[in-house]
């Protein structure tokens, strides 16, 4: 009688470090997500999980930690801008990374759909209904519809990949 495969066994988990390590290795762009919360104040942080869904309609994804002091903003509120950074705004990405700093001193910007803050100087910005939200282990996958959206053609991305900044070399 020839062997007959048993039933798959799952493979145990990858440690957090090494799940962290292996993702490191995928090349993303960067990108600060915006939105104006109901008391007015602005909010804002550094995301690489953006990417997009479809073209008709118009949907992009992006994805925050459960944990995030802004979630209640992002989840509640009507619109956000994703803001894709350019190879010489590194330092807002650091700064919109960071933890209790003031991340809208000195910010230029303009105001979008829903009063999201479009930041002076990005490569590219999706101005984004909050369409629909998934909860998914300790993130929240938010998928925005696109209302309008903006570029600068001809302008160097700020890269990200293994925990550190990059810029564009065409190869």
């Amino acid at each position: 009688m020839p062997d007959t495969p048993g039933p798959l066994m799952p493979l145990p988990p990858p440690s957090t470090r090494a799940f962290r390590d292996a993702l490191g290795m995928f090349a993303t762009g960067v990108t600060i997500v915006t939105a104006r919360a109901a008391d007015g104040s602005l909010v804002g942080l550094t995301a690489n999980s953006f990417n997009s869904v479809s073209l008709s309609p118009p949907l992009v994804l992006w994805s925050l930690s459960r944990a995030a002091g802004s979630m209640a903003t992002f989840a509640s509120g009507s619109h956000y801008a994703i803001n894709v950074l350019g190879a010489d705004q590194r330092a807002l990405a650091e700064r919109f990374a960071a933890k209790d700093v003031d991340r809208w001193t000195g910010v230029a910007f303009s105001e979008g759909a829903g009063g999201a803050p479009l930041l002076d100087g990005a490569v590219a910005v999706f101005e984004c209904f909050n369409r629909s939200q998934y909860e998914e282990g300790d993130h929240v996958i938010f998928v925005g519809e696109v209302e309008r959206c903006q570029h600068r053609s001809g302008a160097s991305p700020l890269l990200y990949h293994g925990g550190q900044f990059y810029t564009e070399h065409p190869l």
